[in-house]
C-alpha cells in the first residue's frame, strides 16, 4: 500500500439520526436527518479490556489479553444550531414521546414514571423511542473511497442543553445532546448513508422572538435577557447483557429542568435576592412560574419554555457595562401539571 494523498477536512463529516422503528433493528426506512453541528466528535467505544500480567511471567502475553464489547455503553457528544428537525427528534427522545406523539410541543408530566420511559427487546409498541445515528466520513463518498460511516442503533438522547445568547449569533437558539446505547456498535464500515433531510438556514430560532411579557423567570416578566440555558436531564440505566449488547433500557433515573439566565439588573430583578432568600414550598404557581415564549402559549413552530413551577436555586451579580444577575432555576413538580414543556 502507497502513501495517499487523499485528505479530508473536518467539516466535511456529518452527524445524522433517524427515529428507529424496532429495537436492536438498525434503522432502514424512516429518513436520516443531517444536524448543524459545529464539529463530529470521537464516539466513545467504551470497549471492556483486561490487560494484567497473568501468573508465569514478568510481560504481557498476546494470550492473556481479552477484550468484550458487549457489556459497554457507547457514548456520542454533538453541539451544533437547533434546526426544526434535528431539535423535534432530540426533543421527543429525551421527553419520552413516540415518533408520531409530536405536535411540536414536547411536555413531560409531574408523574412520569419509569416504566413510561423503557424500551427493550420485544417492546415493539415503544421501540420509536430509540434513534439511529451515522457519523457519515467523506472517505464513503468518494468513488473509490472505502466504507468508512459509523453507524449506532438503539440511541437515547440522555442529556440535551438549549441557549443562546444575544452576543453570539444574534441570539441564535444552539444545542448540545449526550447519547448512549448499550447495544453492540451496528457497523463500523458501513456503506455510504443517505442524507434524505438536510437542515435549512429557515429552521432557525431566535431567543429575541419572544416578548416582553413572557420573558419571565420565577414569576417575574419585562426581563431584559442576555443569556440563558436550558438543561434537560434523562439519564438511562442499561441491564441484562446478552450476545448483542444490554437487552433493556431504563429511564429510572431522576428528569430534571434547569434553567440558567443572565438578566438586566433594574427596578424588576433587584427583589430576586428577597425572593431566593423567602421562596417556601407553598408558595403560588403563578409566583413561580418561568415562561420564554413569543406569545404565552407554546407552540408548533415558535421555540418556547414553560415551567409552571419552579424554585430559584442561584441569584448572583454579574457585572458587566451595566449590572446583571445571574439567575437560576430549577422545575418541580406538583403531581398534575406538567414538569417542563419545550416548542419548536
Amino acid at each position: 500500500m502507497s502513501i495517499s494523498t487523499v485528505a479530508h477536512s473536518p467539516k466535511e463529516f456529518q452527524f445524522l439520526i433517524a427515529e428507529q422503528d424496532a429495537f436492536g433493528t438498525f434503522e432502514g426506512t424512516n429518513p436520516f436527518h443531517s444536524l448543524d453541528v459545529d464539529s463530529v466528535g470521537t464516539p466513545s467505544l467504551n470497549p471492556t479490556q483486561v490487560l494484567d500480567v497473568r501468573t508465569g511471567a514478568r510481560v504481557l502475553q498476546a494470550k492473556d489479553f481479552f477484550q468484550d464489547v458487549k457489556a459497554s455503553v457507547k457514548e456520542m457528544s454533538i453541539s451544533g444550531t437547533a434546526t426544526t428537525d434535528a431539535l423535534d427528534m432530540l426533543l421527543a427522545n429525551i421527553m419520552g414521546e413516540a415518533e408520531g406523539d409530536a405536535t411540536g410541543v414536547y411536555t413531560v408530566a409531574s408523574n412520569v414514571t419509569a416504566n413510561s420511559m423503557s424500551v427493550g427487546v420485544g417492546s415493539s409498541s415503544l421501540a420509536d423511542k430509540l434513534l439511529s445515528v451515522v457519523i457519515k466520513s467523506p472517505e464513503s463518498s468518494r468513488a473509490s473511497g472505502d466504507n468508512s460511516d459509523m453507524a449506532f442503533k438503539d440511541c437515547v438522547v440522555t442529556s440535551l442543553t438549549l441557549n443562546g445568547d444575544t452576543g453570539t449569533e444574534g441570539g441564535r437558539i444552539k444545542f448540545s445532546a449526550t447519547l448512549q446505547t448499550g447495544s453492540v456498535v451496528h457497523d463500523l464500515v458501513d456503506a455510504a448513508t443517505t442524507v434524505t433531510t438536510a437542515f435549512g438556514a429557515d429552521e432557525n430560532y431566535f431567543m429575541t422572538d419572544w416578548a416582553a411579557a413572557y420573558r419571565k423567570i420565577y414569576g417575574v416578566a419585562n426581563l431584559v435577557m442576555s443569556s440563558f440555558t436550558l438543561t434537560l436531564e434523562n439519564p438511562a440505566t442499561f441491564s441484562g447483557v446478552t450476545s448483542t449488547g444490554y437487552e433493556v433500557v431504563t429511564r429510572a433515573g431522576e428528569f430534571s429542568a434547569t434553567l440558567d439566565a443572565t438578566v438586566k439588573y433594574d427596578d424588576n430583578t433587584e427583589d430576586f435576592f428577597n425572593k431566593l432568600n423567602l421562596q417556601t414550598e407553598n408558595s403560588s404557581v403563578a409566583a413561580q412560574e418561568t415562561l420564554l415564549d413569543n406569545s404565552g402559549t407554546l407552540a408548533n413552530g415558535a421555540f418556547g419554555i414553560k415551567m409552571l413551577k419552579t424554585f430559584l436555586t442561584n441569584v448572583a451579580f454579574n457585572e458587566a457595562d451595566v449590572m446583571m444577575l445571574d439567575v437560576s432555576v430549577k422545575a418541580v413538580g406538583n403531581g398534575s401539571d406538567a414538569l417542563v414543556e419545550v416548542a419548536c
